[in-house]
């Protein structure tokens, strides 16, 4: 153990060199490098957690920047788990960095738990949340979740015991999946960059607590904070009655995270790569579901224009391609509005949403 590194919080009443050795011997797993990831990663790296895991299968984009203080405009386009690694490695070089640059699925979120203490869960996204915390309790492992939605942000720690032995999840404090579009990630509806460094750093401490025994962890408390007022309040977190988690592996691989969210089987998410195929073997009709102020400016020739606000005025019957790829800027309304022709037009066209939009593929249409 390097003292002189970790000697500020060493000598720190109630801490000690025990606490620092717990810290050097956990094994913690972060899922998500992104606003809540990035500041977690760092301050974990920092403390001396001995073993952490990264898990992230997306690229660094230039509007993650300010929020993704891990990241610079260098790294744009590479993958956020290399990049944080080796940012982590420079920070801290005595503790391991293991990366997992992958989709995290119902397929191989029980294999990767399985090597961690303890996950912290930085997604943005409902339908990983739930396949996580599902994952979680039926491994026994403890977690912290955190999420920011426009100048707020939540906190708990979940499926760990307080001292009455009661053990609560996330489906306590939400049992029923929103549907998709139900709530706006910051995508759609913004995200100032100071709250998930906010909330990831304190997501770091409640992991530090956690496995050091200092402190009063958030166990089956909510907390919620706001950035605009400065206000926290806490919740207990209750046993809900209306849901069920999946006992045994059968059961939570026999689970449908996509189809409970309310994401439609009627279309296909692809890639630009997997659009670019479709343009040259089938006739393709590619629609920016974007407002007419949005920017940047689709090519006239190439994208048909029908805004989201106009979009019940738009009859498909009348267009004779067979196959129609919504476009926006993030893949969120583009999702919406293929639910929309799905259930008004059934199966006649074959319909497809592009995943994650044209910021996420912006350079693909720089070229296009």
């Amino acid at each position: 153990m390097e003292s002189e590194r970790y000697n500020r919080q060493i000598i720190l009443s109630g801490f000690g060199k025990e606490a620092q050795l717990r810290l050097l011997a956990a094994k913690v797993l972060v899922i998500g490098a992104g606003g809540l990831g990035c500041p977690a990663l760092q301050y974990l790296a920092a403390a001396g957690v001995g073993h952490i895991g990264i898990a992230d299968d997306d690229h660094i984009s230039l509007s993650n920047l300010h929020r993704q203080i891990l990241f610079s405009t260098a790294d744009v386009g590479q993958l956020k788990t290399a990049v944080a690694a080796n940012r982590l490695r420079e920070m801290n070089p005595g503790i391991d960095i293991v990366t997992y640059p992958i989709s995290v699925t119902k397929n191989n979120v029980l294999d990767l738990l399985e090597n961690y203490d303890l996950i912290l869960d930085g997604t943005d996204n409902f339908e990983s949340r739930y396949l996580i915390n599902d994952a979680c309790a039926l491994l026994s492992k403890p977690l912290v979740f955190a999420a920011v939605s426009g100048y707020e942000g939540q906190l708990a720690i979940l499926n760990v015991a307080d001292d009455q032995g009661l053990r609560t999840n996330y489906r306590d404090l939400f049992p029923v999946q929103p549907g998709a579009g139900e709530i706006p990630n910051c995508a759609e509806n913004g995200v100032l960059g100071v709250l998930p460094g906010i909330i990831g750093t304190m997501a770091a401490a409640e992991t530090i607590k956690l496995i050091t025994g200092i402190g009063k962890p958030l166990i089956n408390e909510l907390l919620h904070y706001n950035l605009l007022t400065q206000a926290q309040y806490k919740m207990s977190i209750s046993p809900a009655q209306d849901y069920t988690l999946p006992k045994t592996k059968t059961d939570f691989l026999k689970m449908e995270y996509q189809d409970s969210c309310g994401l439609s089987t009627g279309y296909t998410e692809i890639n630009a790569d997997q659009l670019q195929a479709l343009q040259q073997e089938r006739s393709v009709l590619l629609i920016d579901v974007r407002e007419r102020h949005e920017v940047p400016i689709l090519n006239k020739e190439i994208f048909t224009q029908v805004p989201m606000s106009e979009f019940d005025n738009f009859l498909l019957a009348d267009i004779d391609a067979e196959n129609i790829v919504l476009i926006c800027q993030h893949g969120i309304r583009s999702v919406a509005a293929a639910e929309a022709l799905q259930e008004k037009y059934g199966d006649s066209k074959n319909l497809y949403s592009l995943k994650g939009g044209i910021i996420k593929w912006r350079d693909y249409f720089s070229t296009t």
